[in-house]
Formats: C-alpha cells, structure tokens, sequence
C-alpha cells in the first residue's frame, strides 16, 4: 500500500480574509454533513438520550462550546479517566481535510500498523490535557507538535477506557473537528478535518 502523502492547506488567495476563510471552512463542514446524511442533534438531546448518539439516524452532537460535531460509535469498556488522574491513551486514527476531501494522515494502513498514537492524558476537574509521545506519534512525525487538538479531547467525557479489550469493546467516535480546535497546520490554514479514532487505555 502506498504511503499517504501529507496535505497542508494554506489560503488559496493572500488577500482573503479571515472571515472569508472561516465562511469557507462552515460551508466545508455544510457541505459534509449533507453529503453524509448526517443528523444533527443538540446537547440537549444528547444528554437524554444518556450521552449517546443513534447509529442508524447518523447522529452527531454539536458541542456548542466547541464547534466540535461528535459521534459515538462505542463508548467502549472499562471506566472513564477519574478526576485527578493521569494516564496513557492509544489511538487508531483516520484523518481527512474536508476542504480538499483527501486523507492526511493515517496509522491504520499498513505501513503505520506498527504504530499507535500515544499519548498522555489527565483529568483536572473534568477539563481535559494531553500531549503525544513523541516516540511514538504520527501526529508529532508530521506536525512538529506535542500539543494533542482539542477536538481529540471531547469524547473524553462520555467514553470508557480500557486495555486488551476486543476490537469491538474499544471506544470509537468520529469527530467533525473545526480548525479553530484542529493542530496548528489546521488552525493557520482555516481548514476542518473529520476524524475517526479509537481511544485505548495503555500501559
């Protein structure tokens, strides 16, 4: 299998502003959600539904703090990561620029197999940090950062962590993630990605 080139974004005209760069990325993200036949809930919504999304309606929430559009596909077993602690995730990730509808990154082909996403991440009254291993990071390897995107950390919320589990029992969400809470590539280029991603506590 080929190796995935990387695709950075920068601003097609030097002259555009950011506002129009932004008017740019919504009408990306639009344009996606009707293409996929996506159903948008609200966090109202969400949370009486317990914090789940439905499948078969292609339910994402928007998180309005955020912008971030998230689906749960699993919310995994074991128990979320408790107030005060800190610990290792690994991740499966697909990444795709919705402005150019290619993928950029991924270590769930075959030449990155070998390589989960790893990452340390702790729970300060509920708030959410977190940093990539650098020995261990596609996202580092391209984007130079050990800053994990905010949109990563939002189902951190709603989904369990635990380790050795089947393939089936490990969170899995997908994320609409907007640049204004993507890595530092997104945020300068004003670009979306979608994501989908699997969290798995580590060692």
């Amino acid at each position: 299998m080929p190796l995935l080139s990387l695709v950075i974004v920068s601003s097609c005209d030097d002259t555009e502003t950011y506002a129009e760069q932004r008017d740019r990325e919504n009408s990306a993200i639009s344009q996606f959600l009707r293409d996929s036949s996506i159903t948008v809930i609200d966090e109202d919504q969400f949370r009486e539904q317990d914090y789940t999304t439905n499948l078969e309606n292609n339910e994402f929430v928007l998180m309005q703090n955020s912008g971030v559009y998230m689906q749960i596909v699993r919310e995994g077993h074991g128990s979320p990561i408790e107030n005060g602690e800190t610990t290792t995730v690994l991740c499966r990730f697909t990444e795709r620029n919705l402005l150019t509808d290619s993928i950029q990154l991924s270590n769930e082909v075959l030449a990155f197999a070998s390589i989960p996403e790893k990452m340390s991440v702790t729970n300060t009254n509920g708030t959410f940090s977190a940093s990539f291993d650098q020995t261990s990071s596609l996202m580092y390897t391209y984007y130079g950062s050990t800053s994990v995107p905010s949109g990563w950390l939002v189902p951190f919320s709603y989904i369990n962590l635990s380790r050795h589990t089947a393939d089936d029992a490990i969170a899995k969400v997908k994320l609409i993630v907007p640049s204004t809470q993507g890595h530092q590539y997104a945020s300068s280029g004003v670009y979306p990605c979608y994501y989908s991603i699997t969290y798995e506590r580590g060692r």
